[in-house]
């Protein structure tokens, strides 16, 4: 039986070590960092929509989940160049044949509540580069 514990305060912290103490042998923990927020994914979709329908990548419009990956791809450049990369970073391999290039892809629901607001940060910078007027910012 698979237990999820979100360490939010003293009581869930306890409820979770006498979870693990009762545990049978062979039984896994892993601890790990949030994953995003709904909100977060909310704000990105929306930043992605616009950038793709405002700006062009490599002289073409792209629809939406097309630039989702795009911009994706050029986060995850840019956090590796920065020394943190992604904690699921893409891979690129050759075909069996030789004749393509595979990417094995990042998702964005992998993403951590840290890593989601910093792919929202670099939405931003990468739409201002490129002139996108978001909504959101137009409305301050």
């Amino acid at each position: 039986m698979k237990r999820v514990f979100i360490l939010a305060h003293e009581t869930a912290r306890r409820r979770a070590q006498e979870y693990i103490w009762d545990a049978p042998d062979g039984y896994r923990v892993e601890v790990s960092e949030p994953k995003k927020k709904r909100i977060q994914e909310e704000k990105y979709h929306a930043m992605i929509g616009e950038i793709s329908s405002q700006s062009e990548y490599a002289g073409k419009r792209w629809t939406a989940a097309d630039m989702k990956r795009i911009l994706i791809d050029e986060f995850a450049d840019e956090m590796r160049n920065a020394g943190s990369p992604l904690h699921h970073d893409s891979r690129i391999i050759p075909s069996e044949n030789g004749k393509r290039i595979i990417q094995l892809e990042i998702h964005s629901s992998d993403f951590y509540v840290k890593e989601a607001a910093q792919f929202i940060e670099f939405l931003g910078a990468w739409g201002a580069d490129r002139g996108v007027k978001f909504k959101e910012l137009e409305a301050v």
